[in-house]
């Protein structure tokens, strides 16, 4: 009994054309072409930060926001809080509550 080989009808359909293809490479994805994205300061303080810092940038900046808000520099305690909150620490908030309940606290011992 002789066996006969039957090629598919077109090459597209067979199997070893498609195993063999080269598929087409998908275009690369790039965030750079969207307006908008790389316009908020505080994300690129907090990646310019998270650069130099590592993965403890988030402690660094909340220590930074303490100092500042120590100096009594409220602009540079702001922009620290901003940017440890970027990086995922809660840590500056509760600092930021505490400081506001303390200046509650001593405005009304000094007014007594």
């Amino acid at each position: 009994m002789s066996l006969r080989f039957a090629p598919a009808r077109t090459p597209a359909r067979s199997p070893i054309a498609r195993a063999l293809a080269r598929r087409t490479v998908a275009p690369a994805a790039n965030d750079n072409a969207d307006p908008g994205i790389g316009d908020d300061p505080i994300l690129v303080a907090a990646l310019r930060h998270f650069a130099m810092h590592g993965l403890g940038a988030a402690t660094i900046a909340a220590r930074n926001a303490g100092e500042a808000g120590d100096l009594g520099n409220t602009v540079d305690r702001d922009h620290w809080q901003a940017v440890s909150s970027a990086l995922g620490n809660r840590s500056p908030l509760c600092a930021h509550r505490r400081l506001r309940n303390f200046s509650k606290v001593s405005s009304t011992l000094t007014e007594r």
